[in-house]
């Protein structure tokens, strides 16, 4: 995509605004963003279901913009299935290629080989109304994947689905991808779906593209604040303050020590929730930030104490705790732990 962007309303919506971007051959390449961000948009200018009001797309060398999104030999697979109820699972899988005069004997051996890889064999001749959601998430991927598309599209096609089931396919869906090697673009606005199976992940807000990255990159270095409080459950916690000379001055009279140097006179320190030690008594450091504990959450693996500071919450999530609501403690982290941003947003160290 070259400064892809596009307008509704005469220009006055702007749902995606100059993409920049490139989806490698065989890479499984993940949208996110929350709701109205301009994700679904672009998957929709990818497969021809929207033009761009600016840019070019192009698959290898071929410029695919105004190109009908039956030539573009891509299949798009959305959240709610879209199968067609009076057909059987197994006509529904093989409709696209009847409709392409895929002669019958063929026809049969595709069916058959994805309904192995998708594991719905024993589910053919069932109709859509007859099999569980996650089955009919497999009718609807199979149908896909049937084709040969030489890009695969999919739109939000777990979030119908509960959380077990929603788990499992995650889990599926990338090892038919490693199998069958197709370049994929999906789209989610579950972050860790996101990070689990993305190659790549795409960050956007507000119709534009905030960072692109590999998850581990994009967790360990969000380039910007907004991208800091997106990424991570629960997100970086940030304390703006004044710089000087080594030492973050906060509204509320307390310092922390600067993660690395900057000409920005306003800074904000983030730091991840499982980099924070929280104790009841006071630290043997040259600096703490004093607080009171508002919750304890249990949450089996890790317990996550929400602690006031200067009438802000931040949040530290540890394995066990012996604090409680209401009891006053002290914070603290290694420096080496913590990003800094300077005035505009943006990550310096």
């Amino acid at each position: 995509m070259r400064s892809v962007s596009k307008y509704f309303d005469g220009g006055d919506t702007v749902a995606n605004y100059k993409l920049d971007m490139e989806v490698d051959d065989g890479e499984f390449v993940v949208f996110l963003g929350p709701s109205g961000c301009g994700k679904t948009t672009a998957l929709r200018m990818i497969a021809g279901l929207e033009d761009p009001s600016d840019g070019e797309i192009y698959f290898d060398d071929d410029r695919v913009d105004g190109m009908p999104p039956a030539d573009r030999n891509v299949a798009m697979v959305f959240q709610n299935y879209a199968l067609y109820p009076h057909m059987t699972v197994r006509e529904n899988i093989e409709y696209p290629l009847k409709v392409r005069g895929v002669p019958p004997e063929e026809r049969d051996e595709r069916v058959a080989q994805v309904a192995e890889l998708l594991h719905i064999e024993d589910q053919m001749d069932s109709d859509p109304g007859e099999i569980s959601g996650g089955q009919r998430q497999r009718t609807s991927l199979a149908r896909a994947i049937v084709r040969e598309p030489s890009v695969f599209l999919l739109d939000e096609p777990l979030s119908n689905l509960d959380a077990k089931l929603r788990l499992e396919m995650r889990s599926e869906l990338k090892r038919i991808q490693n199998e069958l090697g197709i370049t994929t673009v999906y789209v989610t606005h579950n972050q860790e779906e996101a990070m689990s199976m993305g190659d790549k992940i795409v960050v956007l807000n507000d119709g534009t593209i905030r960072q692109v990255a590999e998850p581990e990159e994009l967790y360990e270095r969000p380039r910007t604040t907004w991208v800091a409080k997106f990424i991570g459950s629960p997100p970086m916690n940030l304390f703006e303050g004044e710089n000087r000379g080594g030492t973050v001055h906060l509204a509320e009279g307390n310092t922390l020590p600067t993660p690395a140097e900057s000409s920005s006179s306003t800074v904000s320190v983030g730091v991840r929730p499982e980099d924070i030690d929280v104790s009841t008594d006071a630290p043997d450091t040259d600096w703490t930030l004093p607080g009171t504990v508002k919750t304890v959450e249990p949450l089996g693996e890790y317990v996550l104490v929400n602690v006031e500071v200067g009438g802000s919450v931040v949040n530290v999530k540890v394995p066990h705790t012996d604090a409680t609501a209401g009891d006053a403690v002290h914070l603290t982290f290694d420096p080496a732990d913590a990003y800094l941003y300077d005035e505009n947003g943006e990550l310096v160290a």
